[in-house]
């Protein structure tokens, strides 16, 4: 029973992947996500045996996307977070996280933004540096550049390590 679930799901994803631009659309989608962010596009580029050039421009394009957005929105969100109980506690461990960043942003500023972002390291992505952004009040549109050439980067370091392109040639 377990073994026809797995394998009709199997059939179902083929099938889904089988359809024009949806290898393409999975990866932007999985960039734009809090979580996986442009490394897990990436790996997922990798998993599927997709161009990395192209993979790169869509992960990167997918990560950068909701910078603004978060930027602008995120005092907002979590100011209204902190005022609900069960949603109090969320804002609370992005606090945490924010204030565990903070340093590193601080001590370097825009650049900062660029490093923390473009070493592509689990909680380091254009996200975490968003909120750590609009929490230490720097700038948007500054931000939004910074953080964009640090995923750029990270994007570049990423593609190189998951695709294996450096063993192809050393």
């Amino acid at each position: 029973m377990a073994k026809k679930f797995i394998s009709d799901v199997l059939a179902s994803l083929s099938a889904f992947l089988a359809i024009p631009l949806m290898k393409e659309l999975l990866i932007f989608m999985l960039s734009m996500s809090p979580i996986l962010e442009l490394r897990g596009g990436l790996i997922a580029a990798s998993v599927l045996h997709m161009d990395p050039v192209k993979s790169y421009f869509i992960c990167v394009l997918g990560n950068i996307l909701p910078i603004p957005i978060i930027l602008l929105f995120f005092d907002r969100v979590i100011n209204w977070m902190r005022k609900g109980k069960r949603l109090n506690k969320i804002a609370k461990k992005v606090d945490k996280k924010v204030e565990k960043n903070r340093p590193k942003i601080e001590k370097y500023g825009y650049l900062g933004l660029i490093l923390f972002v473009a070493i592509p390291l689990p909680g380091t992505g254009a996200w975490t540096a968003c909120l750590v952004a609009s929490a230490l009040k720097l700038g948007r549109k500054k931000s939004s550049l910074y953080i964009a050439i640090g995923t750029a980067i990270a994007g570049l370091i990423t593609v190189f390590v998951t695709f294996g392109i450096l063993a192809r040639y050393v």
